[in-house]
């Protein structure tokens, strides 16, 4: 299982008018990333391990999405904490409930913007839920030293 995320140290803002209603569950209405940030976008993520198993209930498929997309974000030099928008799928209302307590312990602070739908089904029928994310990281940009000439 992934890492509780930290708070979101980059320089991506929460953007929650006060004009707005708040969010009706842990997301922001938007995420404004800064210029110079290098952007990820990931593909949707079932619920299915590398040995093509898939869990039964929809919470631990989210999970499983989750620890997919952490894996994606490790191997760009991210993480949870630099995901700006989630996008997710489920195939029921009654998957609600455990797609937003997975999403929910894998967001940072402020969390991301994020929009939830339900569909008719994937792929496959065994699937559940499935979940796609964009993530946005200010690069450091790194002091040279100057050389006296």
């Amino acid at each position: 299982m992934a890492k509780p995320p930290k708070p979101n140290s980059s320089t991506n803002r929460a953007r929650t008018p006060a004009a707005l209603r708040p969010p009706f569950a842990r997301y922001s209405h938007a995420m404004e990333v800064q210029a110079g940030s290098r952007m990820l976008f990931a593909s949707g993520q079932l619920g299915v391990a590398a040995d093509d198993s898939v869990p039964e209930g929809a919470e631990a498929q989210a999970d499983l999405c989750f620890a997919n997309i952490g894996a994606i974000l490790e191997d760009a030099g991210m993480a949870f904490a630099d995901i700006v928008r989630i996008n997710a799928y489920v195939t029921d209302r009654a998957h609600m409930a455990g797609y937003m307590a997975s999403r929910d312990r894998h967001v940072a602070s402020p969390p991301p913007a994020s929009t939830l739908v339900i569909v008719s089904g994937f792929t496959r029928p065994e699937f559940k839920v499935e979940i796609e994310i964009v993530a946005a990281r200010k690069e450091r940009r790194l002091k040279t030293a100057r050389t006296g000439g």
